[in-house]
């Protein structure tokens, strides 16, 4: 939990603006959050919040006092793009911005809830599934959807806590289980076009101790400390989808 707990959002002000800088500063640790999951699958979400917290400080820099609040910079961009806006800039940036972080805050808050899946109740996969299902699905063509398909573990003997072998580093900075037989083939052409064969949703005990940096807490610990990340983490990120349903910024196309 260590990674989450170390760059909390900061509370909202009565106002409810929320301040670009600081923000940006928090949500910019992030993105390694992806790596614990310990799956390729997650690698366009990792690399699509990193690039737009990229977009979005380079407008912010041009003018930091112009673009204090985030509500600020749809502001400006919508007077400034006119007929574009919304399809520009950083308003466009953060539009995506808030679908990947909206990812992390359902994934987490189903975790916390003991969202699982009985038969194979140390697996994430629901969890994850159901935060793309809410987050992303909606914005994704059809083969983009297929890249997110999560697929159960096959096990020797059936059994979800065999076929465990050497350790792999991630980036989290701890060691995560690999598993038999599981290779990052992202496409196969066949005749039914493209589909994907992917790593499966990794344990839950793995992901836990990989969020946590390796340090010794029970699992209770870690989930009272990821539902302190979000009580802030939450509010911001609802603000942010409200703001953009009140200045009718929100776009539904697919990619």
């Amino acid at each position: 939990m260590a990674l989450l707990a170390e760059h909390l959002l900061k509370p909202l002000p009565a106002d409810k603006q929320i301040e670009t800088g600081p923000f940006l500063e928090a949500v910019s640790h992030l993105p390694p959050f992806f790596d614990c999951l310990g799956s390729p699958v997650f690698t366009p979400i990792k690399a699509d919040i990193s690039g737009n917290i990229t977009k979005i400080k380079a407008v912010y820099d041009t003018n930091p006092a112009k673009f204090r609040t985030l509500q600020n910079i749809l502001e400006v961009e919508k007077e400034m793009y006119g007929a574009e806006w919304p399809k520009v800039g950083a308003t466009l940036a953060l539009m995506w911005l808030k679908r990947g972080l909206r990812f992390i805050q359902v994934f987490l808050q189903s975790i916390c809830d003991g969202e699982r899946d009985e038969n194979h109740p140390n697996l994430i996969r629901v969890n994850a599934t159901k935060a793309y299902e809410m987050a992303l699905k909606k914005y994704h063509g059809w083969i983009v959807q297929k890249i997110f398909q999560l697929p159960l573990p096959a096990h020797p003997g059936g059994h979800e806590n065999e076929g465990l072998t050497g350790p792999v580093q991630c980036s989290c900075g701890v060691q995560s289980a690999s598993r038999l037989g599981q290779k990052p083939v992202w496409f196969q052409r066949g005749r039914a076009g493209h589909r994907a064969a992917l790593y499966a949703a990794p344990y839950k005990s793995d992901f836990l101790k990989a969020l946590s940096k390796g340090q010794n807490v029970t699992e209770e610990e870690c989930l009272e400390k990821i539902r302190l990340f979000l009580v802030n983490y939450t509010a911001t990120i609802d603000v942010i989808y409200e703001m953009y349903t009140q200045m009718n910024a929100e776009l539904n196309y697919k990619v």
